[in-house]
């Protein structure tokens, strides 16, 4: 089964993602902007994903839907979308608490 490129869409790893080097400087953020920006941006992309799994359901529900595979898709990446998003939560949640029991 072949892999549908449209899958990929948005997945770019770009500079935005960059850890920094290994001498403990920081990799510039494209745009210079701060996290909060950043995550604020991807929680709409998220939304975005999500009201359009929402749409491509009701669509095929409907009977409206042209290609039923890519309102299908629409869902799939949408829940993929949300369970990273869920993880990404967890794993903060998890960090943020060990650093509150560390002892000083």
């Amino acid at each position: 089964m072949p892999i549908d490129p449209t899958f990929l869409k948005g997945v770019t790893g770009g500079p935005e993602w960059s850890v920094g080097g290994v001498d403990g400087t920081a990799a510039p953020a494209s745009g210079g902007q701060s996290f909060a920006s950043a995550l604020g941006n991807q929680l709409s992309a998220l939304e975005k994903t999500q009201s359009a799994a929402a749409d491509a359901s009701r669509s095929l529900a409907d009977g409206t839907a042209v290609d039923p595979t890519q309102a299908v898709m629409a869902v799939e990446r949408a829940q993929l979308s949300m369970q990273l998003a869920s993880q990404l939560r967890t794993k903060g949640v998890e960090a943020l608490s060990d650093i509150f029991h560390t002892q000083v």
